[in-house]
Formats: structure tokens, sequence, C-alpha cells
């Protein structure tokens, strides 16, 4: 058959299917895209062509349209997601941070930027960066770096051996992220006769690789002799629909659980097992655990140190580490043990093999009273009823309050992560949404819509502050276009509160983290900028509602949930009343020479703290024979 690069391409697309368990998806829903010069002619016609075969999403920016595909994605545990067409120049550029998201969090998505003439006729053409040392690099090689695979289709030929390779990248849950394919303007265009083997359906097999006998049974036997054992769910139990085996484990063994912000919901935030969340940002219950632990066992972590204090919060002086990991890269962290496995098939075979034992009945009672007290904080914070502002942590109660157990909430960097993870109450293995991979501001709006198509039955809560929305908010507008609604509370704290708190935790007191003006004594420290988002909201075609209290919060939730489309509702909050602490610590290095008396102080209190960190640099091996422990 003989067809443009582009219409064998989005043939191509249309036709993948994933297998997993016995339940077959189509992988690709649809293409998102903005269109130039670099795209219009070849992937624009093809789309156009292909109508309903592969549906295209008209986005309001590049960066956002990949975040939108991977919220999608991530909502529908890897399984599905969509393609992103741009054209050459600063349309590729913006999808860096996208990329760079998804590559980070390990989810599938396909970037498929326009690029300079393969043929050099017409250098430099619109938007091409020229490189002097070589005419063979283009700014999509900024995409290189922050993608699991990468190609450039030269020639035509080359397209098929290079849709191989994209599909093997994105249907491996070890190796999936970032696909990008750059595709020269003119090659796109260029006809050439697609064997016939190329364009019909292909199912390719989600695998399930069980953990080797003798690693999983040696776990077995060290899990049974351990005395204060601790499991760290992180994203992976999720995304392997592994989270009924884990509730099964831990209520036959009785060994607790902490979670990670990926990992969160792995089990019901009620579930007697459930300590919480772990890190730095996560609850006393989980990390007083942590801290003495003697065998802990990741299941699907990337041990990022931040959201677990995997190199401070672990202090038992002989605390052996396992992971379990579908990806060996994961596996191997901490100097633990690696077990390369799915995390489903690891934890049905652990249970499987520690039928009958249990841990001692006064840990499970020492840290489910921990759990129940942590409980009561939040209670309390929920109902802090501060004046004249609420807390944040006020409005996470309120929003919590107003959600069904199905519901979905999505958020990302900033403040609201942090609280997010140690107080909201996940009742559902997805209905907690949160990206911290890569913590990038922006990603809200445009991800609760990848939510939303992927699960148009649920409601979705976004949840964003003032500083992300302003970055990114452009999706609005394509929820609009889409008849998708989604229920967006915006926090209003006037600046970087987040990096606020941090920065006055250094020693940098707040400095240039506030909305502010700019003072005649040159500093940006006057009064506060009148900036009406709700305003913007409204011209983005949103429903608006503003609120001054909880209480007109819980009413504002219950009309939004009533509406058909999408509606902002905006709450002002005071970004100097934190939620209660985690009691952990992460590395943030503090300037070693410095006038001002609160750099100088941060760093005594730097220098004590580092030295709770360690460096696991000693292995923990699954070998025969009894694993050395503490008399």
């Amino acid at each position: 058959m003989r067809l443009t690069v582009a219409q064998a391409l989005v043939r191509f697309l249309s036709l993948q299917s994933v297998e997993r368990d016995g339940e077959r998806h189509r992988f690709f829903a649809g293409c998102f895209g903005i269109f130039g010069h670099g795209n219009v002619a070849g992937v624009g016609q093809a789309l156009l062509e292909s109508g309903d075969d592969l549906r295209y999403y008209l986005a309001r920016n590049e960066q956002a349209m990949v975040h939108t595909a991977v919220g999608f994605a991530r909502m529908s545990n890897r399984l599905q997601t969509f393609a992103c067409t741009t054209s050459i120049g600063p349309g590729a550029t913006n999808m860096v941070t996208g990329a760079a998201v998804a590559t980070t969090n390990r989810i599938p998505v396909l970037l498929l930027p326009g690029d300079v003439f393969a043929t050099r006729r017409a250098n430099p053409v619109l938007q091409e960066l020229e490189d002097p040392t070589s005419l063979d690099i283009s700014v999509n090689d900024c995409l290189r770096p922050v993608s699991r695979y990468f190609d450039r289709i030269w020639r035509p030929e080359q397209l098929s051996q290079a849709l191989l390779h994209a599909m093997r990248v994105l249907t491996d849950p070890a190796e999936t992220g970032a696909v990008t394919l750059a595709l020269p303007e003119d090659v796109q265009t260029e006809a050439f006769d697609v064997p016939d083997d190329l364009l019909v359906e292909r199912v390719w097999q989600i695998r399930r690789p069980p953990p080797e006998s003798e690693l999983i049974n040696e776990l077995a036997r060290r899990l049974r002799t351990s005395k204060r054992p601790l499991i760290v769910a992180g994203g992976g139990v999720i995304y392997s629909d592994a989270t009924h085996a884990l509730g099964e484990l831990a209520a036959a063994t009785g060994v607790p659980v902490a979670e990670t912000q990926a990992g969160k919901g792995s089990l019901r935030f009620d579930h007697p097992a459930n300590l919480g969340a772990l890190g730095a940002t996560g609850t006393p219950a989980a990390n007083d655990v942590a801290r003495t632990a003697d065998l802990v066992i990741g299941v699907g972590t990337r041990w990022s140190d931040f959201t677990t204090a995997s190199y401070s919060v672990f202090q038992h002086p002989n605390v052996e580490v396992v992971n379990i990991n579908i990806t060996p890269f994961d596996a191997a962290k901490l100097a633990g043990a690696p077990i390369v496995a799915d995390a489903r098939a690891a934890l049905e075979t652990l249970t499987d093999r520690t039928t009958g034992w249990r841990v001692e009945g006064a840990y499970e009672d020492e840290y489910r009273s921990s759990a129940a007290r942590w409980n009561e904080t939040v209670e309390q914070t929920y109902a802090l009823a501060h004046e004249p502002l609420p807390s944040q942590g006020e409005v996470i109660g309120a929003v919590e309050a107003s959600t069904k157990d199905r519901d979905v909430l999505v958020a990302a960097a900033g403040s609201l992560p942090g609280d997010l993870h140690k107080l909201w109450r996940s009742r559902d293995p997805k209905g907690y949404h949160v990206e911290y991979a890569f913590s990038c501001m922006g990603y809200e709006i445009a991800a609760g819509l990848g939510v939303k198509l992927a699960a148009p039955d649920r409601e979705v809560y976004v949840m964003v502050g003032d500083g992300s929305y302003l970055m990114m908010n452009s999706e609005l507008v394509t929820a609009l276009s889409e008849g998708v609604k989604l229920i967006v509370v915006l926090v209003v704290n006037q600046g970087f509160q987040s990096i606020g708190a941090l920065s006055a935790s250094v020693g940098v007191e707040r400095f240039g983290t506030q909305y502010r003006f700019r003072q005649t004594s040159g500093q940006l420290d006057g009064a506060t900028l009148p900036v009406d988002l709700a305003l913007n909201a409204e011209s983005l075609g949103a429903s608006v509602l503003r609120v001054d209290s909880i209480a007109q919060l819980r009413d504002a939730l219950e009309t939004a949930r009533a509406n058909t489309n999408t509606t902002v509702i905006r709450v002002f909050t005071d970004p100097l009343v934190g939620a209660p602490d985690s009691q952990s610590w992460w590395d943030v290095p503090v300037a070693e020479v410095s006038t001002r008396p609160t750099t100088r102080e941060a760093l005594v209190n730097y220098h004590a703290d580092r030295r709770q960190q360690r460096a696991y640099l000693r292995p923990t091996t699954l070998s025969e024979g009894e694993p050395d422990r503490p008399s």
C-alpha cells in the first residue's frame, strides 16, 4: 500500500492494542496536537484523513498536552496513552518538560515533533536552530535525555523499525516513559510502499514476570524471623493492579504498610495496617515505625529521597532493605537485595510463603495506636477554624469531605502535595493522583483533563495553588471545547509558599517567594499584588465560585458537583499555617558562609540533622543462611 510516512504512522498507531490478564485495550486513545509548518501537511493531513481511527484533540499548550497524556496514562494504569504532535521549534521544545514528567514517573507517552528538512533543501527552515558543528542536530535533540527511546526518521524505510521499537518501550513496564519519534517535515509527506505486515492489528502483552523462587523464599524466611518489618508501597503497586494482593498480605501477616506519593491509595486509609505517608511529607506514624524497622520491603518504589526520606529515616543499625520492582534500576537502590518481578506476582507468592505467620501482637498494637493518634491529628487539622483566613489543611478537609469513594484528587507541585500526602484519606487505588516525581508546576489542570478523559464516570477534583495556576491554566479551554467537567479548587496564598517555608528553614527568609510590588528600596516586599485569578478563569470559560470561609467552600463544592461544566472555586488561605510536622528530614544544603544570622543558625541545624543520614552501602543479600541480626 502506498501511503505517506505520516499516513502510515497514524494508521499503525490506530492498530495497536495491549493485553494484560486476558483484558485487551486499544493502546492509543487519540492524538493531541498543535499544528505548525513542521507537522500540518504531514501528521495533520494524516489525522484529518484518519477520522476517528485516531481521534485528534486540539490542545492549547504543548507542555500541557503531554501532561494531559500522562494524566490519562497514569489513570489507565499505563495500559493506554495518547500521542502528541507539534511543529519543529518552540512547539517541540515546549514538550521537554512534559517528557521529563512522563519518564521520571515511568509513564508511557508518544511524542511526534516535526523536524528540519531531511534533504536540507530549505535550510535553515523557519524555527531551525542551526548548530555550526553538525547539520544533523536540531532542537529535538533536547528530548533525548528525557526520552526512554529517541529516533529520527530520516528515510521512509526507517519507519517500520522505529515504530516497533517505540511500542516495545511504551508497553514494557520496566522500560516505559516518554518515547520521541522526530519527523522531518519533508519526510512526513513523502510517499512509499508500506509493508503490508506493518499495518495489521498488533497486540502487545504486558508482562508479569514472577519472582525467582529462591529469592522470594528467602525473603519469606527473613520476614518470619524479623521483629519489626515494614512494607513501603510505591506506584508500582497500583500500576500492576497489586493493591488487593498487598491488602491480603498485610491482613494475613500484620506487617504495616507506609505509602509513597505515587503509592498512596495502595491500601484504604482505614486499613488496619496502613500507617499512611512516609518521608518528609509523611506522617509521624509511618516515620516512627520506619526508624526502628529491621526489615524494609520496598514494593514498586523508586525511593525518591524527599518523599520517602530513604537516606535518613531507617535508623535500625542492621536494617535490611529488599526491593521488589519490575525495573532492575530501581530494584538495586539503597544497596538492597533486588527481586526483579511484577509487584502483584511477588506479593501473592510472598503471602503464600508466609502462611500462618504473623508479627508479634505488641508490635501490631504499637503501630495501630500510632496510626490512630495520627488520625486524631488529621481531624484536628480539618477542624482548626483558623481566622481570618483558613489554613490549607482545613481546605483539604472540606474537599475530602465532599468526595465519594471513586472520586479522584489531582495535584502536583508546591505545598499542596506535602499536605495532601499527610492529610488526604484515600479510599480507592485510583483516587489520589499527585505528580511528585518531577514535582512539575502547571501539571494539575492539564492532568485533570487527562484523568477525566480516562475515567468519565468519576468526579475529578483538581487542587492547584495560585503559583502553579499562573504557570499553566490553558487547558481549561480544552476542557470547555471537549465538554469535560472538572472541579478546580484554586488555593490562593499569594506566591510560592512551599518554597517560602523551605527558604525560611535554610535562612533565606522567604526571599523571592511572594507576589508583591517592588518597593522604591528595590526589594519585592511591597503590598500584595491585586491579581484576580477568578476573573481569569471566568474569561477562559469556567464557572467560578468565590468563597471566603470553609462553610462557603463546603456549599461551593456541592454546587460544583451539581454543575455539568468545569467549575473553579477560588479560596484564600493563610500561608503561614502549615500542616502538622512529619517529624522527618530531607537534605537541602545551607550556605556555608553568610553575614546573616538566620543563615548561620540554619547551617548549625543542618550539620546536626545530617548526622542521621546513611549511605546504606552495606549490601543486603538473599543468599542462604541466617541474616545478621542484633541480639
